[in-house]
C-alpha cells in the first residue's frame, strides 16, 4: 500500500482523538458509550485531559501536512495513543471489561496502531542529515 493511502489512514485515525476530544470537554464523562454521572472532580480531570486527547489528534493532523519532515511527531503520538492500551489493561484488571467502543478502542491502540508506526518507519525512513 502506498504513501496517500497510509496518510489518509493517519489522517482517519487524527480524527478520533479530535472528535473524542470535542466530545469529552463538551459533553463530558456522561456523554460516553455506557457513561453515567460523576462527581465534579471527576468531571472536571476528565474534561481537562479531552483538551490533551483533542490536541493529539489536531496534532497528527499538522503533521501530515509536511510527513517527511514532521515523521517523528507522527510516531510520538502514535505511540503515545497505543501506550494507551497499558492503562486500559489495568482498568481491565481493577474494575472488568469496559462498553464495547472501549474494547475496540483497546484492539486499536494493541494492534492497529502499532501497525501504523511500522508501515509509517517504512513509507517515511528516517532520512541521515549532513553534519558538516
Amino acid at each position: 500500500m502506498g504513501r496517500r493511502t497510509l496518510l489518509v489512514v493517519i489522517a482517519v485515525l487524527g480524527t478520533v482523538p479530535v472528535l473524542s476530544g470535542l466530545l469529552g470537554i463538551v459533553g463530558g464523562p456522561g456523554a460516553l458509550p455506557g457513561g453515567e454521572p460523576v462527581n465534579a472532580t471527576i468531571d472536571s480531570e476528565y474534561r481537562f485531559i479531552n483538551v490533551f486527547w483533542l490536541a493529539a489528534g489536531l496534532l497528527i493532523w499538522w503533521s501530515l501536512r509536511r510527513p517527511e519532515q514532521r515523521a517523528d511527531v507522527t510516531r510520538v503520538i502514535l505511540a503515545i495513543a497505543s501506550l494507551g492500551a497499558v492503562p486500559r489493561l489495568v482498568s481491565v484488571a481493577v474494575t472488568g471489561w469496559p462498553h464495547p467502543v472501549f474494547v475496540g478502542a483497546l484492539v486499536l491502540e494493541l494492534l492497529v496502531v502499532p501497525l501504523v508506526i511500522w508501515w509509517h518507519v517504512r513509507t517515511f525512513p528516517r532520512r541521515v542529515r549532513d553534519r558538516s
